[in-house]
């Protein structure tokens, strides 16, 4: 069998017709895997979901009780046959529950990776490394660029700036789903003890992940709190919130925003950010390349984001390397901000 008869790419997403499923369905199918709970790769509407406990419960939290026919979870390592094909789940370091999916058929591995990184993080299971003939990596930041650096360096910024500015608040957007958690951990790492505001939006995820045991310390609703008792204090919000009418309830903010986009300072500009944090849950270029060639795999298959650049590198490194040009997929949408997530507020 060849790795394109196990994994074919298709408008409904990657399929795999030996083992009747699809990987990420970008609209409704019989069979899905999921790999996590973000929204551009976590649809509703499919007969069956197999993921992770984490996923199936965030698209739960997002998509209601219904969201599909049924749901099967899977653990980590676990190795699950369907149909002519073995599947397992590796942890993928990307938000809580994230995994990468192994699909294997006699002698032929294929991993899908879906979105993942590298880099350390407090909220979610490291990246697993996983040996394969073929490797599918996302390639959202995929130009040499796009180098994060070390996140705690970007809070050390966070927090200096609250020091210089302690009459003001500091507005940070960030992912309901992951990049919020994330950054409130690396807060709590680096000494910030004060209570954390969240917009009504995130507190459904964030109580989630206090409930698997995620310790994120003391955090507080901005709703009902006056403007002057604001002063000071670090409130989280997603992207689309920073910009619009609720950010006037704090006392002349400062606006960040977590993102690795932030690397490009016309980004930042364009967005009205003042304080750009470069924070990413995705794996950077250097992250990228390191892990396409530790998994071993002599075939790459690139996904969403800058594949030609990335398709380019593994060209010159002798990999067969092509894009897969799927489409749906992209940087991780806020569809659960809804007009009353403040419970009516502006």
């Amino acid at each position: 069998m060849r790795p394109q008869d196990l994994l074919t790419p298709m408008p409904s997403g990657l399929c795999c017709k030996p083992g009747g499923f699809h990987i990420d369905p970008v609209r409704p199918v019989e069979r899905a895997l999921v790999t996590h709970g973000h929204s551009d790769h976590a649809r509703a509407g499919h007969g069956a979901v197999l993921a992770t406990q984490e996923t199936l419960d965030m698209m739960r939290l997002r998509y209601g009780e219904n969201f599909a026919g049924t749901t099967q979870a899977i653990r980590y390592g676990e190795k699950l046959r369907l149909g002519d094909v073995t599947v397992a789940f590796h942890p993928a370091g990307h938000v809580l529950g994230s995994a990468q999916i192994a699909v294997t058929c006699t002698d032929i591995c294929v991993v899908a990776s879906g979105d993942y990184k590298d880099a350390p993080d407090p909220t979610c299971t490291p990246f697993e490394l996983v040996p394969c003939d073929v490797f599918i990596t996302e390639a959202t930041f995929g130009l040499p660029v796009f180098r994060h650096g070390d996140a705690s360096e970007q809070i050390k910024k966070l927090l200096a700036s609250v020091a210089l500015f302690p009459e003001r608040a500091h507005l940070v957007g960030a992912y309901s789903l992951g990049k919020a958690q994330r950054v409130i951990a690396l807060l709590r790492q680096a000494g910030h003890d004060a209570p954390i505001y969240l917009h009504g939006a995130m507190e459904k995820i964030t109580s989630y992940y206090q409930e698997r045991g995620i310790a994120l310390g003391e955090l507080r609703p901005v709703r009902g709190v006056k403007k002057a008792d604001l002063a000071g204090a670090i409130a989280l919000a997603p992207p689309s919130a920073t910009s619009d009418v609720w950010t006037r309830r704090f006392p002349d903010p400062v606006t960040a925003f977590a993102s690795g986009w932030m690397r490009v300072r016309a980004r930042a500009r364009q967005g009205g950010v003042e304080l750009p944090l470069v924070i990413s849950d995705h794996a950077d270029w250097d992250g990228l390349t390191a892990t396409i060639a530790a998994t071993g795999a002599g075939e790459i298959w690139v996904t969403h984001g800058q594949e030609d650049a990335l398709v380019h590198w593994c060209k010159t490194r002798g990999l067969a390397a092509r894009p897969l040009d799927l489409v749906g997929y992209g940087d991780e949408e806020e569809t659960d901000v809804t007009p009353n997530a403040e419970g009516g507020e502006t």
